[in-house]
């Protein structure tokens, strides 16, 4: 694949677009004194609903060279599994959840969990929010990229993608973060449009699709049992414990900000995946013998005119780095102040943390060898398995959860999923057993304590 003069112009330009939004998010916002944490991680609160929607819907969809791989693959299996699912969260977020985190005035999600239940959950929640904001699939995404126009490995292709997005991250805030997530939310839109567009005016509808693809293709399940499907309803689920998500509702100006943009979000999420889905199913008709986890790039340069495939190119960076950087700084805050809280605000800390998580990613990202899908299914079925139950119990019933019993169930869950995962040759799937066990460990902690007294049975805990 090579860009021709006029595409690599639009490239560079829309680039240097991107960077400038950096340095003018990166203006200091507190010109009479020192810049607070409140300022640096929330941008102070301040966070109106276009901004709000823009960066929600900018940093939700880095994976998009991984679900335009599913969409090859499987057809509309992929919209059921990374899109209806998660529609379905958003909407218990807007109206479930939004008005009570609110309440907390918290920072970050491992300090709403320290208040909800005490210091220990803090600690374990800031452990998986580590783990869940560590950018592997993205970062995995953003090689691919890079390995299809040059001739370099994977893993250098990763540490120059990681490195640049690394550095600029290191420049400001949330507020840099969200200010180039605006730029890159209309590229990024309009890309994905653009190639469905194309395709459309080129090839046809969906006769040309129905004659040109498997049955499976069309089917809801994609060829899987029912169970592998569900196994992403829960893995969605663990949107309810993203830490991205709690991020952009605790900098927004109120709760009805936060509401009506996540469901202004979730409209925009649905167009996106009509267009990724589609695209992943064109690329699959029209070469059927390409990689798939690089078909939707080569097939969209192959529909796509001059002139507007470095467009494109700029759109597909967006949407991977718009997700990159947000979670490498939501994931060294949490190194640098979740698990060593502190008033005082210190940049140097934040840059260590970056590097430190910069290093990690790459570590990770060899490990799963390239295979995003596996990197979700992995990071997700943790969370949603061993985390989401008692997070939103603890929602449901404030106050009803010690410290010790919170920590209690999540080690139980982690142990039970880990255990499955490893040992047990039964095609029930890990997160099920993992959801099963968090919940019939608080059982039985209630249980025990209703028989044997209000003694604390969970020393072991502490």
């Amino acid at each position: 694949m090579e860009l021709n003069t006029f595409d690599l112009s639009v490239f560079i330009f829309l680039t240097f677009l991107t960077i400038a939004a950096v340095f003018y998010g990166n203006k200091k916002t507190t010109p009479d004194g020192p810049e607070t944490l409140i300022d640096y991680l929330l941008m102070g609160r301040q966070l109106t609903l276009p901004l709000f929607l823009m960066t929600l819907v900018a940093t939700w969809y880095g994976g998009i060279l991984g679900v335009t791989q599913i969409a090859y693959e499987k057809g509309i299996y992929n919209f059921i599994t990374q899109g209806f699912f998660w529609y379905v969260t958003y909407i218990i977020f807007a109206f479930f959840l939004v008005n009570r985190i609110r309440r907390y005035e918290a920072l970050t999600l491992p300090d709403l969990v320290g208040k909800m239940f005490g210091k220990k959950a803090r600690i374990l929640a800031a452990i998986f929010n580590l783990f869940n904001v560590i950018p592997i699939a993205y970062t995995i995404s953003l090689g691919i990229l890079i390995q299809s126009f040059f001739s370099i490995s994977f893993f250098y292709s990763m540490l120059i993608g990681l490195g640049v997005v690394s550095t600029y991250c290191m420049l400001g805030g949330f507020r840099a973060v969200v200010f180039s997530d605006v730029v890159q939310f209309f590229i990024m839109c309009l890309s994905v449009l653009l190639v469905l567009i194309f395709s459309y005016t080129q090839y046809g509808g969906l006769d040309f699709l129905k004659g040109a693809l498997p049955s499976t293709h069309f089917e809801l399940t994609g060829g899987n049992s029912l169970g592998q499907t569900f196994v992403w309803g829960f893995i969605a689920l663990s949107t309810l414990v993203d830490p991205n998500f709690y991020q952009r509702c605790f900098a927004a100006k109120n709760s009805q900000v936060a509401k009506k943009g996540i469901l202004l979000a979730t409209f925009v999420w649905f167009l996106f995946d009509i267009c990724t889905t589609l695209g992943g199913m064109y690329a699959r008709a029209v070469m059927p013998e390409v990689n798939s986890n690089q078909a939707y790039i080569h097939y969209s340069f192959s529909v796509l005119p001059n002139g507007l495939k470095g467009f494109f190119l700029a759109g597909l960076v967006a949407t991977i780095v718009s997700t990159i950087d947000s979670y490498i700084f939501v994931a060294s805050n949490t190194l640098s102040f979740d698990f060593f809280p502190r008033k005082r605000f210190s940049k140097k800390f934040h840059h260590i943390g970056v590097l430190f998580v910069g290093i990690i990613t790459l570590l990770m990202g060899t490990i799963f060898d390239g295979n995003i899908k596996n990197v979700w299914k992995t990071i997700g079925s943790y969370s949603a398995s061993c985390l989401l139950f008692p997070v939103i119990l603890g929602h449901i019933i404030p106050g009803k959860i010690s410290d010790n019993e919170f920590s209690l169930m999540v080690l139980i869950g982690v142990i039970t999923t880990t255990c499955w995962k490893l040992t047990t040759p039964l095609p029930l799937d890990e997160l099920y057993v993992g959801v099963l066990s968090t919940m019939l460990s608080l059982i039985f902690i209630k249980a025990y304590k209703r028989i044997f007294g209000p003694r604390d049975c969970l020393k072991t805990v502490s």
